[in-house]
């Protein structure tokens, strides 16, 4: 089973860009469709995006669409998340998680098994 670990959360101004990563140990990574979620205070945990397992499709939530871009490095057991025009509003705990199964174009986080513990991404007005 792939353990995972996110970084590169802080503070960035509003209209700024950060990216984030996740690093998965343990094998095999790139049999795992790889998603990331968010979570604001109360708010209920959100699908932001994820990817295929060889990186050749991803999905997006329609709130982060145009602006967050997903990305992997199988070879590294790496996930990436690209986040550019950050508003006030993409304030959250952004977790990195892994799925076995069929690929499709809408994801639960009940769907997802294995989650990190979460990087803080806080967008400053």
């Amino acid at each position: 089973q792939v353990q995972l670990e996110e970084s590169g959360g802080g503070l960035v101004l509003a209209g700024g860009s950060l990216r984030l990563s996740c690093a998965a140990s343990g094998r095999p990574f790139s049999s795992y469709i790889m998603g990331w979620f968010r979570l604001a205070p109360g708010k209920e945990r959100e699908f932001v995006g994820a990817i295929i397992w060889g990186g050749g499709d991803t999905v997006y939530a329609d709130s982060v669409k145009g602006r967050f871009t997903i990305s992997r490095d199988n070879v590294k057991g790496m996930q990436y998340l690209q986040m550019r025009s950050l508003p006030p509003e993409d304030t959250a705990v952004y977790y990195c998680a892994a799925a076995a199964g069929i690929w499709r174009q809408k994801w639960d986080p009940a769907e997802f098994a294995i989650w990190g513990n979460g990087t803080q991404v806080t967008v400053a007005s």
